[in-house]
């Protein structure tokens, strides 16, 4: 057997996002927003990307998103590479998800609370080894909580985790494991299919069970991410090479502007930019130029990067 890597976005909603993966979807929240407790019952699998005036929401980094049984919204997003702009983005997803809940007219009785759960493949809090860390508003002093579970951020860091196969003792470690580990496997370990949802989910991630059309799609997607994170990387260290004469301002000039020209031809890998767009890039100074060129290693639309920039002006 050879199972895929559910860290890719196709197979993360291959796997958790489509008709079949209802119970996978319950478990692997279970795991890991409630601690392994069967605290969810049930849920509905949404798509992220339609639907009402979420379609001015900037989710197009959304990989699934589930509404539970007592209506709490639970949008889920596996991240490969540490951009810029990560941690930004996931409190506007999260606030944008929450205010575009109310339609026109309704008052705010009608909002119900919203968790994001941000699965990495970095380590996002140094200070910390906590794999697990969540998030709330609290007062500052005696740390109660403003409306307890109206807003909450969980994330998830994959490189954190460290146990072997022998060592999984619970419900949340099995689906880490399962996240971080699952291309290794040449088989289903008995650990792991004590588990019916997460042998249910080893069993979508199978590639024999895969059309070739998907194989191609996933193999797509991994060279895609690749290939922007080598060229981005690339291009940041060009531009800030030209920009390392210490002291001459005409040198760090220099850098701004190869970076700049880097910056534009891989960006227009998504399409024709428009002179808005362009004159928008061009008033960024070097520091935000680099992160731009880290922060559109995650963009996949236009949309996407005019949304970068509005927050920026």
């Amino acid at each position: 057997m050879k199972f895929i890597s559910p860290k890719t976005d196709f197979a993360f909603k291959k796997i958790f996002g489509s008709n079949e993966s209802k119970d996978i979807l319950i478990s692997f929240l279970n795991a890991l927003v409630y601690a392994g407790r069967s605290q969810i019952q049930n849920l509905e699998i949404i798509d992220p990307y339609t639907g009402g005036s979420t379609v001015d929401l900037k989710d197009s980094y959304l990989d699934v998103k589930a509404v539970l049984a007592d209506g709490t919204t639970v949008i889920i997003e596996m991240q490969v590479l540490n951009v810029a702009a990560f941690e930004k983005r996931v409190i506007y997803n999260l606030a944008k998800t929450y205010s575009n809940q109310l339609k026109s007219g309704q008052g705010y009785t009608y909002l119900k609370p919203v968790i994001a759960l941000n699965i990495t493949d970095f380590k996002l809090f140094e200070k910390t080894e906590e794999i697990i860390t969540h998030f709330s508003f609290k007062e500052k002093k005696q740390g109660f909580e403003y409306r307890k579970g109206e807003l909450e951020m969980i994330f998830v860091e994959l490189p954190k985790f460290r146990k072997k196969l022998e060592e999984l003792q619970n419900l949340t470690e099995k689906w880490i494991f399962f996240m971080k580990e699952a291309p290794s496997l040449d088989a289903i370990p008995s650990v792991l299919s004590e588990i019916p949802e997460v042998e249910k989910a080893l069993n979508i991630a199978n590639q024999a069970n895969l059309s070739i059309k998907e194989l191609e799609e996933i193999d797509k997607r991994e060279m895609f991410i690749e290939d922007r994170r080598g060229s981005i990387v690339l291009a940041l260290e060009e531009g800030r090479e030209e920009g390392r004469e210490e002291g001459r301002e005409e040198g760090r000039e220099e850098g701004r502007l190869k970076l700049l020209r880097l910056i534009f031809q891989l960006l227009r890998r998504l399409g024709e930019l428009s002179t808005e767009v362009e004159d928008a890039i061009k008033r960024l100074s070097l520091s935000e130029l680099e992160e731009l060129g880290e922060a559109s290693l995650d963009f996949s639309n236009l949309e996407a990067l005019s949304n970068w920039l509005e927050i920026r002006n």
